[in-house]
């Protein structure tokens, strides 16, 4: 249970709200009466942000991450406490197709947050806590023996994607040396899904969205690729309470890094067989299983595995939804939600 006298009336900045993470960090920091502060570059009326109207009770400023200027002036003007930094670009296949982009936003974006946040304190801002959102691509491909991975692999970055990620997790780390002492967390959890995932490359939505009969599904792998999940509500009440307990006790846990998963990892074929099960969606499916058959996969790490076992050591959290109830809880809110604009 997270601390609502501690957040109440709390600066909460938080970039990447547009994101499906991100809006439901948002709608749950919104039970805890802080003002919430959220960076966008643009308006997006299908994200899960404008979608469940939590765009109304928070404070929109319009910008990127990759203007330093702007991320100081609205630490610095609007007294932020807290920072939440999810912005990325997340796609590992557009990591293959334009690293550029991917270095520029992953990279250049979270040096540029962690300086203005240098800055802020040298002018006398106390921040209590940043926590910086990585990925378990981070550490690279490690193998099944090794699984899960733990907070102290080195990182084996391969791809685009991975490599920026690994890269913002050293930048990260040099910023809590004791020459600027940044009150920095970073969180590298398994694959997050759950309602208002608007990416319809990512698995799950693309699944339920064909399964639901809104596209037709063309596989892009033979579905051998293992994964964990962790479900984004799950995820959100997390980022809370690692945010709330770093700011109780930064001596302590600045510069770790916190793992996060179900530790129940599962392959892509087994979720699609999963989701069009339940959607009794059975004809489709062979058809899918069949292509499957016939393709190869390139870029991508084949087997990932995450374990919440310092987490839970650290705050006595672990996940509570199961993968089964959290794929159920999704397919419903794509139900009304598909429902809705078709």
């Amino acid at each position: 249970m997270n601390n609502s006298n501690f957040w109440r009336s709390k600066n909460v900045l938080l970039t990447g709200g547009t994101g499906f993470v991100g809006g439901n960090l948002i709608k749950k920091l919104l039970e805890y009466n802080c003002n919430i502060f959220c960076i966008i570059r643009n308006d997006n009326p299908q994200s899960f942000l404008s979608i469940e109207n939590l765009n109304k009770e928070i404070r929109t400023i319009k910008g990127d991450i990759i203007d330093k200027d702007l991320i100081y002036n609205t630490i610095t003007e609007q007294h932020i406490d807290i920072i939440f930094h999810l912005a990325a670009q997340v796609e590992v296949g557009v990591g293959l197709t334009n690293p550029y982009l991917t270095f520029e936003t992953n990279i250049r974006g979270t040096y540029n947050l962690l300086e203005a946040c240098r800055l802020a304190k040298n002018s006398g801002q106390e921040i209590l806590s940043i926590i910086v959102a990585s990925s378990d691509k981070a550490y690279g491909e490690y193998p099944i023996d090794k699984m899960p991975y733990q907070e102290d692999y080195p990182l084996l970055p391969k791809y685009p994607y991975d490599t920026s990620k690994a890269c913002a997790d050293l930048i990260c780390q040099s910023y809590t040396i004791d020459s600027y002492k940044l009150p920095i967390i970073t969180t590298r959890f398994s694959n997050i899904y759950g309602p208002g995932q608007m990416n319809f490359s990512a698995i799950i939505p693309d699944a339920i969205r064909s399964g639901l009969g809104y596209s037709k599904f063309i596989p892009r792998s033979d579905g051998s690729m293992v994964r964990d999940f962790i479900y984004a509500e799950d995820v959100a009440d997390l980022y809370i309470k690692i945010s709330e307990e770093l700011a109780l006790n930064p001596s302590l846990l600045r510069g770790h890094i916190f793992n996060a998963g179900n530790n129940d990892p599962i392959s892509v074929k087994e979720i699609i067989i999963k989701v069009y099960n339940i959607l009794d969606n059975k004809s489709d499916l062979n058809d899918i299983l069949l292509q499957m058959n016939n393709k190869t996969t390139t870029g991508e790490i084949q087997y990932q595995h995450m374990s919440f076992e310092k987490v839970e050591k650290y705050f006595n959290w672990r996940p509570t939804t199961t993968f089964e109830v959290g794929l159920s809880k999704s397919i419903n809110w794509y139900k009304d939600f598909l429902e809705k604009i078709f």
